[in-house]
């Protein structure tokens, strides 16, 4: 078993170590992401309490009551109930489990026993559902004290962690869609610098085993990357305006086949001129006007443009004469040009590579039990880097590797590109 050593131990909730942490800093971690999810939750009640949560019915999201309700479920499942827990990752999908303290917790949030459609005719009520929310996590944080300071006992405490905290990246991106009025600070813009030369280096791709590690991030692996000019920031809306100001959106000579039809269904269904919920771009003024939480909004001219599918940003660094560049290029980038200028944060980043499994990769059986298993998208996906204004500091990693098919627009995505 690995044990953790003083060296090792991170020091605050917020780092992105904090998949080491032991048994006190991590139950400050747990306490902070309920607190999170409990805050999103209260934010959605004033919104959308009257309506009693009611929302539009989509294939892309979950209702918010289900949603936040999976994630004491999780908990629960994965700690609570789980007499194995003790094995880590080894633990199985079905394992035997111990009846849950709410007799209806599976037929509402297991999504092996509920399906996605089934989840919008469920009768959840905030109140019950807070107070859920509230058991679990003292649950949780009870059976935490006894736990010894080992990676495999404390592996699912982890787990539960990382899950809560993109559940809330989730929220809050579903409250975009939603145009929940969410009390959120922006991304700044940021003055433009001159692309980055990076030498060809050797990259450590991936990571070592120790701590909490996603599936997808296994095992760490060395790639030889060539010399290559790349962005120091995003592209932003004074740069993305110029593409529609040229035309990009009707001239299919910049878009694969695959991403001009999918130019064409979004174009039937809103008149697409531009990445999703932006209501006003370009053309005479430069002016992009995007709707954020349901109020219209001015975006900079040095904002990241956000909300772009994969189509659109490997259009536009088509029409650039440039291409996006591959995830080990992105992490070689952050890791060596950080103090040269490049920045990251405000946008996850679309980059060209498909999501692949790594050597030595084995899915992890909790995913199944969630929307993150890897597995079903591989070769289809497209891999994202960085983070948003959205993610929680201790979520913010350059090696963190997230993925979404390349028609989603509804997260805070963005792009930066390299010379060809």
């Amino acid at each position: 078993m690995a044990s953790l050593t003083p060296a090792a131990a991170p020091a605050s909730i917020d780092t992105p170590e904090i998949g080491k942490a032991g048994r006190d800093l991590l139950s400050l971690a747990l306490m902070d992401a309920r607190n999170h999810t409990l805050h999103l939750l209260a934010q959605y009640e004033q919104a959308l309490g009257e309506a009693n949560f009611a929302v539009p019915r989509s294939a892309e999201l979950s209702p918010p009551l289900w949603l936040a309700g999976h994630i004491g479920w999780f908990a629960e499942f994965w700690i609570g109930r789980n007499p194995q827990r003790g094995l880590g990752a080894a633990c199985p999908l079905d394992a035997v489990r111990l009846a849950s303290i709410e007799p209806r917790a599976d037929g509402w949030f297991h999504p092996a026993l509920v399906s996605h459609e089934a989840r919008w005719d469920q009768a959840l009520e905030v109140g019950p559902l807070r107070a859920w929310l509230l058991e679990t996590l003292e649950g949780t944080l009870e059976l935490l004290e006894k736990t010894p300071e080992t990676d495999e006992a404390l592996y699912f405490f982890r787990a539960a962690l990382f899950h809560e905290d993109l559940r809330g990246e989730q929220l809050i991106a579903m409250a975009q869609t939603l145009s929940v009025p969410l009390k959120l600070p922006l991304p700044q813009g940021q003055h433009a610098r001159e692309p980055l030369l990076v030498p060809a280096a050797t990259c450590l791709l991936g990571v070592s085993p120790g701590g909490f590690v996603f599936d997808v991030e296994k095992w760490a692996h060395e790639v030889d990357v060539p010399e290559f000019e790349i962005d120091a920031q995003p592209v932003s809306w004074s740069q993305y305006v110029e593409f529609v100001d040229d035309g990009g959106y009707d001239r299919p000579e910049f878009w694969l086949p695959e991403g001009w039809s999918w130019l064409e269904r979004e174009a039937q269904l809103e008149g697409r001129r531009g990445p999703r919920h932006v209501d006003q771009i370009g053309v005479a003024s430069g002016a992009v006007m995007q709707s954020m939480f349901g109020k219209p909004t001015r975006m900079s001219g040095n904002q990241a443009a956000m909300h772009v599918s994969w189509w659109e940003a490997d259009a536009w660094a088509r029409w650039a004469g440039r291409r996006l560049p591959t995830e080990v290029e992105w992490e070689l980038a952050a890791h060596a040009a950080g103090r040269r200028g490049f920045r990251w944060g405000d946008v996850r980043e679309w980059t060209a590579s498909s999501l692949r499994p790594w050597p030595g990769f084995g899915p992890d059986g909790w995913t199944r039990s969630t929307d993150f298993e890897a597995s079903p998208l591989f070769g289809r996906a497209r891999v994202q880097r960085g983070a948003s204004f959205a993610t929680r500091a201790r979520m913010k990693h350059p090696r963190r590797r997230a993925f979404a098919l390349p028609g989603r627009d509804d997260g805070f995505s963005g792009f930066r590109t390299c010379a060809l």
